[in-house]
């Protein structure tokens, strides 16, 4: 009897034991602790760093003078030659880059790229849109590039920017 008493003790003092050891805690804790740095790293450096803006000196993002183009009225007319004055312009980086696109006649139009075009500052280029009677579009270069362009909806309607370097960027 003295056995029985004696083994039954022994089976109820080792159920009563943990089964695992802490090791399966300190796994989840590191676990945890590491998908914490994970994600840390993730908003603290990857994400900044995708979406940061390079830096553009202050005379190229707000040039002294503006470049203006005139869609002249009559433009959606395809055997009118002007539509877009000039039809080429060239501007300079820090001197007159910021170009504006005004609109003067009766008709919607668009100013939009024939290769797509994306400055490092701006963005994309191109009228978001049409560009109303009496409205306008402008855009910020801050690098040189040669723009063909043209309205979506009246094709033979071209016209080509090119952004140079400027004497006060040197």
């Amino acid at each position: 009897m003295y056995s029985f008493i004696r083994l039954k003790t022994r089976l109820a003092n080792s159920l009563s034991l943990p089964s695992s050891s802490h090791a399966y805690g300190i796994g989840l804790i590191a676990v945890i602790v590491g998908a914490a740095i994970g994600v840390s790293y993730y908003q603290l450096y990857f994400i900044p760093e995708l979406n940061a803006k390079p830096i553009i000196p202050e005379k190229i993002l707000k040039p002294g003078d503006t470049t203006t183009i005139i869609i002249v009225p009559g433009a959606e007319n395809s055997a009118q030659e002007q539509n877009f004055t000039p039809k080429t312009t060239k501007a300079q980086l820090g001197v007159n880059n910021l170009v504006v696109w005004k609109n003067t006649g009766e008709t919607a139009h668009t100013v939009t790229p024939d290769k797509p075009f994306k400055d490092q500052y701006s963005g994309d280029f191109g009228s978001p849109g049409v560009i109303k009677p009496g409205a306008s579009y402008q855009f910020v270069f801050t690098q040189e590039v040669v723009v063909p362009y043209h309205c979506e909806p009246h094709p033979w309607m071209k016209g080509q920017i090119t952004i140079e370097h400027g004497a006060l960027t040197s």
